[in-house]
């Protein structure tokens, strides 16, 4: 699947962004945050491929574990709309439930073992 421009907000609208990446290899990771964020994500993107078009600010920052990770989360509603990864920081994931025109529940995905990368006991 070829890497297209795709739109994408969180469900407030305050952070908008486009990608430019294939959709799949889609993945779920079973690490302690993603289990329960519960997100679909798209395959791994260069940070050049994410412009934040509006809402920067809105932006707010979660690390944990070995503080590699980059989770993005709107401050305002609450979701996660992309992430720099902990395997290769120079590379982003973003959560395909935030793409115009997607539907994350008619594609296939694999589960990336996130929970093996950890350092600390599991939460």
């Amino acid at each position: 699947m070829n890497a297209g421009l795709l739109k994408g907000s969180c469900h407030c609208g305050a952070v908008k962004f486009e990608i430019r990446t294939p959709l799949l290899p889609a993945t779920r990771c079973n690490c302690s945050l993603c289990r329960r964020k519960g997100a679909l994500m798209t395959a791994a993107f260069a940070a050049d491929d994410l412009t934040i078009v509006s809402g920067k600010e809105a932006l707010t920052l979660y690390q944990f574990n070995t503080g590699v990770a980059k989770h993005f989360f709107c401050k305002h509603c609450g979701i996660y709309p992309f992430h720099q990864t902990r395997k290769d920081p120079g590379l982003w994931r973003a959560n395909i439930g935030c793409l115009e025109g997607v539907d994350p529940y008619a594609l296939e995905f694999s589960v990336s073992d996130g929970q093996s990368l950890s350092v600390v006991e599991d939460a």
